[in-house]
């Protein structure tokens, strides 16, 4: 059968790399006379009115940011961290690297709009987030000195919803000598009686990892301002046998049946990543239990242990302590070594505090993770006002220091996301963002039941393409599925060619933060492959590799197996917010977030495609695309607290 040529460019390095204003007024002009042109091979499908053309109009003057070479360097590591520097965990070259020529205006873009980061500076692990006398409380690292990790304290911000926020001062600094070289993660326990504990792991002025335990000096301050660490600090060091970096981030305790508080820290033994358990009546002594939470060979050092229920049947959350027969229990682990999380559903043993995973592939470390791109240190909570755990995660950078320094802040959090058990499949959670979210949405316009053969990219015109809330549905066509041949082919999205590698029945999907002459774009999809069984396996990516013609940003394709069940159509979400992506395939089986930093698509000039790249199939699609208004994340005012 005769294949239809590709149809997207094949490597970003296809694309003029600007050097100077005079050729990126060529390059422009070229990409115009391009979007007028129809040799591309797309077609536009528009709801928007010519009154409603797009324009840069919002955009900043570019101003050069002065170019220069700089080195990548480890940071986090010999303090007794996981590497916080993206171009060491990237594998960037040793030695000197030329910058990329930012400009203050692509780097102004890059900001988001309702996503949670401060104001400026470095953030990364979230801490101890929880929902008390009627606000949501999130704190987080943060370093108050720069754009880069060091000087660990605690922000903290409230909200009334989890969407628009409020930043108050500082929670807690790194003043005391248990805490002198950082005041690391922790987590909240709230009490029966509605008293707050916080234990949070300190670097001493010796850099050993002890835990300490911290409180309200006002409990009956909604808003939390000032805390009192515990005179009687540390409450625990590293037992016998754990080094002294290798013991950090203590979880929200649970009640056991015998009336203590139980609570577990992750930690190493050789190469085998461990969760020490303890027991406790006052939060100030504790008592080491026998035996380990779980213990599995090769997985290193796990930072940021979470242990919570989930109901078998029902799609509400559950409180810390609930346990019983009818819930499952879900174990996650952030890996120091890959930094990712990984999650599994199991059995928890209380009298024997052991947790026993459901399928031994999947166990804590080496299965299932909350989501397949830049996800980490995840923290979970129980919402007890709405009765929905909710989910934390920290979105770190993946371009170079050079321009997180320029720009003058680093990292974002997710969107809050709702967990629960898939009961469908009962072997994965589903995420999905908090329904607030959603009161952020403005106008939107819907495409119904497009048609794209294969080798074929679809216009989809809208206003502007920067902040979106998209929700699709896609269909193969049957033919194409009973006709196309059984095959042993196995698909990777990280490692089988991203969206350019072509099969019968796949890729397809959306091409967001795209320019008009595709230069510059970020596809989102699915590849379908039909096993020599006739059955169908789905992968759902999302691929970086031609998102920026910048040299200075890592490039990555995510993504993973998605569970399609029989009877359901392929289905997505994807939040766009300037430089982040965060995806949702089937309801939140699967979740891929990317950072994207594109040069051109910005600003008017991003556009939206829907694609199917696919060689047999043809796709049917229907999308909802709403803009996105941004969120109010900004200092707080005495007026504002009622």
């Amino acid at each position: 059968m005769e294949h239809r040529k590709p149809l997207l460019p094949t490597s970003s390095h296809e694309a003029p790399n600007p050097r100077s204003r005079k050729d990126l007024l060529v390059v422009l002009f070229g990409l115009l006379l391009l979007s007028s042109l129809v040799a591309f091979g797309g077609y536009r499908v528009s709801n928007v009115s010519h009154d409603h053309q797009r324009s840069n109009t919002n955009s900043p003057s570019p101003t050069s940011v002065p170019s220069s070479k700089w080195y990548p360097v480890s940071r986090g590591v010999s303090s007794g961290v996981s590497e916080k520097s993206s171009n060491k965990l990237f594998a960037v070259k040793e030695g000197a690297s030329e910058a990329f020529p930012w400009d203050n205006s692509m780097l102004s873009w890059q900001r988001t709009a309702f996503h949670f980061q401060p104001e400026e500076n470095w953030m990364n692990d979230p801490n101890g987030p929880m929902y008390y006398k009627g606000w949501y409380h999130f704190f987080y690292q943060y370093n108050p000195n720069g754009a880069v990790w060091g000087d660990i304290v605690w922000g903290h911000a409230v909200s009334r919803d989890m969407i628009h926020w409020l930043h108050l001062p500082l929670a807690m600094v790194a003043d005391q000598w248990y805490d002198r070289q950082g005041v690391w993660t922790g987590s909240a326990t709230i009490l029966p009686d509605g008293k707050i504990i916080m234990l949070y792991t300190g670097s001493t002025n010796e850099s050993v990892q002890v835990q300490n335990l911290a409180y309200p000096a006002d409990p009956s301050d909604p808003l939390l301002v000032d805390w009192i660490k515990h005179p009687g600090n540390p409450v625990l060091v590293p037992p016998p046998g754990i080094g002294a970096k290798d013991f950090r981030d203590p979880t929200t305790a649970w009640l056991t049946s015998e009336g203590k508080w139980r609570i577990t820290i992750g930690s190493k033994l050789n190469k085998t990543g461990i969760a020490l358990v303890y027991d406790t009546e006052d939060f100030k002594t504790y008592e080491l239990k026998e035996g380990l939470l779980r213990a599995v060979p090769k997985t290193g050092m796990w930072e940021c242990v979470d242990f919570f229920p989930v109901s078998k049947k029902a799609a509400n959350g559950l409180d810390t302590s609930f346990n019983g027969a009818e819930v499952k229990h879900v174990m996650k682990v952030s890996l120091d070594d890959d930094r990712h999380d990984y999650y599994s559903i199991g059995t928890y043993d209380e009298k024997k505090v052991f947790f026993t995973p459901d399928d031994s592939k999947n166990d804590v470390g080496v299965g299932l993770r909350y989501d397949y791109g830049i996800f980490y240190a995840s923290k979970t909570f129980y919402d007890q006002s709405k009765e929905r755990r909710v989910l934390w995660g920290w979105i770190g950078e993946s371009d170079s220091e050079y321009a997180d320094v320029a720009k003058g802040w680093a990292s974002v959090q997710s969107i809050p996301r709702t967990v629960q058990l898939d009961t469908k499949t009962g072997s994965n959670l589903l995420q999905w963002p908090v329904a607030e979210v959603e009161s952020l949405r403005l106008r939107n316009d819907e495409f119904k039941n497009l048609k794209a053969k294969p080798g074929s990219v679809v216009s989809l015109d809208i206003e502007t393409a920067t902040q979106l809330d998209i929700v699709a549905e896609f269909e193969i066509d049957k033919e194409s599925l009973e006709k196309t041949t059984e095959s042993n082919e196995k698909y990777t999205c990280s490692t089988s060619g991203g969206s350019k590698q072509r099969g019968a029945l796949g890729p397809f999907g959306l091409l967001v933060l795209a320019d008009d002459g595709l230069s510059e774009y970020t596809p989102v999809y699915f590849y379908v492959t039909k096993g020599s069984n006739g059955t169908l396996k789905t992968s759902f990516c999302s691929d970086q590799s031609r998102s920026s013609v910048a040299n200075d940003v890592h490039k990555q394709i995510y993504g993973s197996i998605v569970p399609v069940l029989k009877g359901e159509k392929f289905s997505l979400r994807i939040l766009v917010d300037h430089s982040i992506v965060e995806s949702f395939a089937q309801g939140g089986r699967t979740c891929v977030t990317s950072r994207v930093y594109p040069t051109k698509a910005i600003y008017g000039a991003a556009r939206l495609f829907f694609f199917n790249n696919a060689t047999e199939a043809t796709v049917t699609a229907s999308f909802t695309v709403w803009q996105m208004n941004s969120a109010f994340i900004r200092p707080f005012h005495p007026d504002q607290k009622s």
